[in-house]
């Protein structure tokens, strides 16, 4: 009894065996044809096999991220208190530590456990597609869905989905450097069974999961999916853990600097409060309370929600975020390298023009995928000549041709390059159907299209002879064809390519008559004698809010640099549509590139258009602008631009066109592939650099205060103005919801007029420095004041410590309204634009309130409610420092208004570089 696919799939005398028998062994094994599987059967396959997916890293568990939480100095500290506490019989004040370590523990946990869930949901977002032969038709599906005995299709820059054994290739190569080390391209074919025992490495009809097509066309069969692939063999030694984010890890470093200066403060209380005789077990629990009021160690979480949030911001305005730290990475470029066709276009490339030898040119109607546009001369139809010239070229375009378009299908019904299904829609024009001619006109042999030859070629069989149909780049393909004047048609290509026209050369050659076994060899040959059909002159409409878009990036003084394939005329006409550049001096070709010399370096550290290029040359672009200290932000789709993505300082991948090599690279994929969308992420990761800023102020500034508060108390004798557990709750209640409920702030109004910041701006600069330590004194030296004053009256320790502690709440939940801007003014900043805010703020108001009237804690805590007499003292005297840093904001504006306009750092090397459209972005334009 014949097999079924389902049951030999799963053999283990099979599995890693497939390259040992015949194709027609293998189609027989699996129950598969040439036409690929049907739907149902794949249905039924996929719920014998699974998805074609590798196990997934499983992340951190529940209880790995609860451990992490204790993994601190602070929390050895606080559990030492604990210790202690627990020693000297002080149970309620053991308790209460351990119930801050808990509080602290969930509410950390619960944030990491939410944003490794968020990364995951991100992970999920990016599907790989494949080109997939279903009830004989070819479309694109979610590889995991793909199951043994599907036929695939694969070309130039496609991800392999599956271990596939090559039914036919047309000059492959693939690269397996992920799986066999070897760095090298290795070339693949189809052929019959390999030795047992044959490498990894050597085995050239089989195709792996987790390799890489480099070059030419595949069709090939499913042998195993998932874990059944060689890959997934090997797949458990792929799970590096990640690095930790840069920003991060200096958030890490700065936090370990500042908690060895908490120590040294400590260490100098403690020895201040021996002297003066305070009992050990008190000047114990005050220092380790102080040091818990310095370090900030809610700070790491609330920075991991900023990036978060920022992520899933973003990911609603079409930018995947791979890895965190591109997130407010983004915000700091100075230069946005991006690729013309489908990021500031339309990816819809129409054929708009032709030039036919003997009748001259030709205008088509209709853009994209409209089959109904008709062709003219002088708006009138085309003589019978013209027409049977039109009809010819349009004949070798569809079969020189690798695309399939169903003009009444949608977009699942179109795959293929942009030019061959452009080809595809002039045919349909032309009145031909591109099927029928592939059936009556079978294709014997071809030749792919590469970036090196520039050209691809079809040898075809139409019964009585035998024609090579090309098509390719106009200065390659015309000096090849005879009875044409070269010179002439290619000054004609240079005129068509001026006005933005991206133009390519028909040509047709017979090889041999029916039959004749010489054709193979011929087409093999030299390309020579070809008979010219005439030109094509593609455009490819750019999408309407690309012009906004970079209007938008020359504001914000970050540079956009145009990278394409297209002539130098074509690009410099496209380039002034766009405002990119205006004159030929800004433009840098591929060739001048390779061809080095003095100067190319600054050339193209000024350029805004690379035309030309080739995928080598962008790794070349992307290090000349780094060496002119620029951040350079680089887009890219295709597996060649995997380096210069990987070498960017962001890399930028298409999420939708894009190959998935593309997307291994970069940093951010662009689900839209719409420039429009990088400007998006520029405004996004700014404004997560800002709050992460807002928290770091917040949480620093209070900290510092309350230690301004105790060292001055003890230096001028007055008694310890808090206890260690009301320090302890003080930091409970107001870090424990405002710095993450500050991370969720809207992007400020202005962000993307101003110049990017540099990389190396310290993340404490001068600005931060000067509003913590002005913050921090005014609570401290007010709340020492108030302290001093009530003690003066007579007041008694107990009712003193009370109304301070309420009174540090409320300045407290009063400075978060400062951190919300480092300019503007508090009052200038919606409420409703943070409503998490609002509720943090009441939130810890109230609770504060309800513990003085809640027997058990208010006796823990020493609290007592407050008369209104005591309010209406306690809210001036907390609303002190929202009036000195909102009359800072207002002195530095003013200083801001008087100083003489200059340009700013780093905007000079951004909207300079793109043309006479220079905008100077000023002091004033900070505010």
């Amino acid at each position: 009894m014949e097999l079924s696919g389902g049951e030999f799939a799963g053999d283990p005398a099979l599995r890693g065996r497939w390259h040992e028998i015949s194709c027609d062994d293998v189609l027989s094994r699996l129950g598969a044809s040439l036409e690929g599987l049907s739907s149902a059967e794949a249905e039924r396959r996929l719920s014998t096999h699974g998805l074609n997916v590798l196990p997934q890293p499983s992340g951190r568990s529940l209880a790995a991220i609860v451990l992490g939480q204790l993994k601190s100095p602070l929390i050895y500290l606080l559990l030492a208190a604990a210790a202690v506490s627990l020693v000297l019989a002080e149970y309620d004040d053991a308790g209460f530590i351990f119930l801050v370590l808990i509080i602290n523990t969930v509410v950390g946990a619960a944030q990491e456990w939410r944003a490794e869930a968020n990364t995951a949901a991100l992970r999920s977002a990016i599907a790989t597609l494949a080109r997939v032969l279903r009830d004989g038709v070819a479309g694109r599906a979610d590889s995991k869905f793909l199951v043994p005995g599907d036929v695939v299709l694969l070309e130039s820059g496609d991800r392999v989905p599956a271990d596939l054994r090559i039914l036919d290739a047309a000059e492959a190569q693939a690269d397996e450097s992920s799986l066999t080390g070897e760095s090298r391209p290795v070339d693949k074919a189809a052929g019959g069974a390999l030795a047992p025992g044959t490498p990894l490495a050597d085995r050239l009809t089989m195709l792996f999961a987790g390799s890489t097509v480099q070059r030419g066309r595949v069709r090939a069969l499913v042998v195993a999916t998932g874990s059944a692939t060689e890959l997934g063999a090997i797949a458990g030694a792929l799970q590096a853990p990640p690095m930790p984010p840069p920003l991060t890890q200096r958030l890490d470093r700065f936090t370990r600097m500042l908690g060895l200066a908490s120590l040294a403060v400590v260490g100098a209380v403690i020895a201040l409060q021996l002297g003066i005789g305070v009992p050990v077990r008190e000047t114990f629990f005050v220092a380790i309370a102080l040091a818990v009021a310095v370090i900030p160690e809610g700070l790491p979480v609330a920075v991991t929600v900023a990036l978060s949030l920022a992520t899933r911001r973003m990911a609603r305005r079409n930018v995947i975020v791979r890895h965190l730290p591109a997130v407010e990475g983004l915000g700091a470029c100075t230069v946005v390298a991006t690729d013309k066709t489908g990021t500031l276009t339309m990816n819809q490339l129409t054929a708009k023009r032709l030039w036919l030898p003997e009748h001259g040119f030709v205008e088509i109607d209709g853009v994209g995928f409209e089959v109904g546009g008709r062709l003219h001369q002088d708006g009138g139809g085309l003589t019978d000549g013209a027409q049977a010239a039109a009809r010819a070229l349009a004949r070798s375009a569809a079969l020189c041709n690798d695309a399939d378009f169903d003009p009444d299908g949608g977009p699942e019904r179109r795959s293929g390059d942009t030019v061959d299904l452009a080809f595809l829609v002039l045919a349909i024009k032309e009145g031909l159907d591109p099927g029928a001619l592939r059936k009556t006109a079978r294709r014997l042999a071809d030749r792919p299209f590469s970036a090196e030859r520039k050209y691809a070629a079809s040898l075809n069989d139409h019964g009585d002879e035998r024609l090579m149909h090309v098509k390719g780049a106009a200065e390659v393909i015309v000096p090849l064809c005879q009875a044409v004047d070269g010179e002439t048609v290619l000054m004609l290509a240079e005129e068509m390519a001026s006005r933005g026209y991206r133009v390519l050369a028909v040509a047709v050659k017979q090889v041999a008559a029916a039959g004749d076994p010489a054709a193979h060899q011929a087409f093999a040959g030299e390309l020579t004698g070809l008979t010219l059909l005439g030109l094509v002159g593609f455009i490819d409409p750019l999408r309407p809010e690309a012009k906004a878009a970079i209007a938008a990036c020359r504001r914000a003084g970050v540079s956009v640099k145009m990278i394409t394939g297209d002539h130098a005329e074509t690009a410099l006409a496209i380039a002034r549509e766009l405002a990119i550049a205006e004159r030929p001096e800004e433009v840098v070709t591929g060739p001048e590139i390779v061809a080095g010399g003095e100067g190319l370096a600054g050339r193209i550290a000024a350029a805004s258009v690379f035309a030309r290029v080739e995928p080598a040359h962008k790794v070349e672009i992307v290090e000349a602008l780094q060496r002119a200290g620029h951040l350079v932000a680089m887009t890219g789709d295709g597996v060649n631009d995997a380096p210069a993505l990987h070498r960017a300082d962001l890399g930028v991948a298409m999420g939708r066109d894009g190959t998935d090599a593309a997307r291994d690279a970069a940093d951010l994929v662009l689900a839209d592939d719409n420039f429009a969308s990088v400007v998006a992420g520029i405004e996004e990761g700014r404004a997560a650099y800002a709050n992460i800023r807002k928290v770091i102020y917040l949480t620093i500034s209070t900290g510092a205060a309350e230690a301004v508060m105790f060292l001055l108390s003890l230096v001028i004798g007055l008694p310890l103005p808090l206890t260690a557990i009301q320090l302890l709750w003080l930091n409970l209640v107001t870090n424990g919801g405002q710095d993450v409920a500050l991370a969720a702030e809207r992007a400020e109004p202005g962000l993307l007029d101003r110049p990017p910041r540099s990389p190396r701006e310290p993340l404490f600069d001068a600005l931060m420095i000067r509003q913590t330590l002005l913050s921090a004194a005014v609570i401290g030296l007010v709340s020492t004041a108030a302290f001093a004053w009530m003690m003066a009256q007579g007041w008694s320790e107990f009712e003193a410590r009370n109304t301070l502690l309420f009174l540090m709440v409320a300045f407290e939940n009063v400075h978060v309204f400062n951190c919300r801007s480092e300019t503007r003014s508090a009052f200038r900043i919606r409420l409703s634009a943070n409503w998490a805010l609002i509720a943090a703020v009441v939130g810890a108001q109230a609770i504060h309130i309800g513990a003085a009237f809640t027997p058990g804690l208010r006796d823990l805590l020493g609290l007592t409610p407050l008369p209104l007499s005591e309010w209406l003292l306690l809210i001036p005297i907390a609303l002190s420092v929202l009036v000195v840093m909102e009359a800072d904001k207002w002195l530095r504006s003013r200083r801001a208004d008087k100083a003489p306009d200059r340009v700013l750092p780093g905007a000079a090397n951004g909207p300079a570089a793109n043309g006479p459209a220079e905008t100077r972005l000023t002091t004033r334009g900070l505010r």
